[in-house]
């Protein structure tokens, strides 16, 4: 009893999960049937603002960030400061411990007073020996050795001056002060460490980083193909990923002459000056700036999907063309297309506000682009086809990452080495709308 209520409950699982995949199945079918029945197949003709512009990301940095290393080897006495810290310009940053400096120093002093002593000794020696030299009463050769007397003892003078002139030019290295307004970022170190000087192993010992944050720079990598709209003391808009709402405006102060390598992205640095930077900018976050190419305000725009090109096979020029709803149907209108953006195109002539254009190719169209691909003979080629939703001011790049002149890969879900679709006869176009 128990084995055949098992079946039946296994019997009515399987059936379940059954009539559930046909459901799907089903509505599987239907949409693949309509694909397009949620798209809209036109648009109005509106009056709106359009400006295309291109982003490159970078890393906010202080302008001047200074690494503080003393110049003698020494033990920090006093470290006043920490991270965070506003420093004014000549406030003392750290100061070395100079107990033996000043030992040195005293050391010195006394050698010069011996020296002055000797120097007077030998003056007074050199004087009376060129009296006596006159008066015949001592050899030359004691003569010229009291004078040797003398100069090495306005030497020994000179040699300890200069030791002192040392020993206080030392001194004044063991208090370090601020170069200009900063703020502490990093204080690796605390007061009784050790450091040495830069001048010797590994350049010396970091006490503390400083950075002026009145002045930060965006160091980004602008594309090789946006480059050349990029120029000098141009404005560019610049947005924090860290801020959310805050828009700053930043001033292109840098184009490097020579392209290099970042992420797999062939481009040119280039240095963006932050003006007055908001207090909520830290340096090490991420920026995006919008380097603006084209504009126009107020005009007539429609949706590029709704735009075609085609190339006139006599003369060989791109024309750009629009249906327009006429009744019950659609007429084909010649454009003449000017800014654009990733979205809409400026129409220059040949529309009026308040008209209504086509997204896709009209039913009529589509009939004679099959009727032309049926009567086409076996083996005969067709002319380029128009396309849809092309633009003069958006032009298309390579994707990043991608060498130049690489061929274009096949349509998503297309297998591993399917044939390509014949190419349609002239005459035919193509809507991009919803792809």
């Amino acid at each position: 009893m128990k084995n055949w209520i098992l079946k039946l409950l296994v019997l009515i699982v399987v059936g379940g999960l059954g009539y559930a995949g046909y459901t799907q199945y089903r509505a599987w079918q239907l949409r693949a049937k309509d694909p397009n029945n949620d798209r809209p197949t036109t648009a109005l003709v509106i009056q709106t603002n359009i400006s295309f512009s291109v982003n490159a990301a970078g890393e906010i940095s202080p302008a001047e960030q200074v690494s503080v290393r003393p110049e003698i080897n020494g033990r920090i006495e006093e470290l006043p400061v920490d991270i965070g810290d506003r420093v004014k310009k000549g406030d003392l940053l750290f100061k070395l411990d100079d107990k033996e400096l000043q030992q040195q120093k005293a050391s010195s002093l006394t050698a010069i007073e011996r020296a002055k002593l000797e120097l007077e000794k030998a003056e007074r020696d050199y004087l009376r020996a060129k009296e006596l030299l006159t008066g015949n009463l001592i050899s030359q050769e004691l003569f010229d050795n009291t004078k040797t007397t003398y100069e090495l003892a306005k030497n020994s003078l000179e040699r300890a001056q200069r030791d002192l002139a040392i020993i206080e030019e030392r001194l004044t290295k063991t208090k370090v002060v601020a170069p200009f307004d900063c703020t502490v970022l990093t204080r690796p170190v605390s007061v009784g460490q050790a450091v040495s000087g830069s001048g010797g192993f590994n350049s010396g010992t970091e006490v503390l980083t400083i950075a002026d944050l009145n002045y930060m720079i965006i160091n980004a990598h602008v594309n090789q193909a946006d480059v050349p709209r990029l120029s000098l003391n141009q404005q560019v808009k610049v947005t924090i990923e860290a801020v959310p709402g805050l828009e700053v405006t930043g001033i292109v102060e840098r184009i490097a002459p020579q392209a290099t390598i970042k992420n797999n992205i062939k481009g040119f640095a280039a240095r963006v000056r932050i003006e007055n930077p908001d207090q909520r900018i830290r340096p090490g976050m991420t920026a995006n700036v919008k380097i603006p190419v084209a504009s126009a305000e107020n005009v007539l725009a429609v949706p590029l999907a709704a735009v075609f090109t085609e190339r006139n096979p006599e003369t060989g020029a791109q024309e750009r063309y629009v249906y327009v709803q006429s009744g019950a149907g659609f007429e084909k209108r010649p454009v003449q297309v000017g800014v654009s953006d990733f979205f809409y195109a400026e129409i220059q002539d040949g529309l009026r506000p308040g008209e209504v254009v086509a997204l896709e190719l009209p039913k009529e169209e589509r009939e004679k682009q099959m009727k032309a691909l049926a009567g086409m003979r076996p083996g005969e080629s067709a002319a380029p086809q128009p396309r849809a939703g092309l633009a003069s001011g958006a032009q298309t790049r390579p994707a990043p990452g991608s060498p130049s002149g690489a061929q274009p890969r096949p349509a998503a879900g297309t297998p591993s080495g399917a044939q390509a679709s014949p190419v349609r006869p002239a005459g035919t176009a193509t809507s991009s709308a919803g792809r």
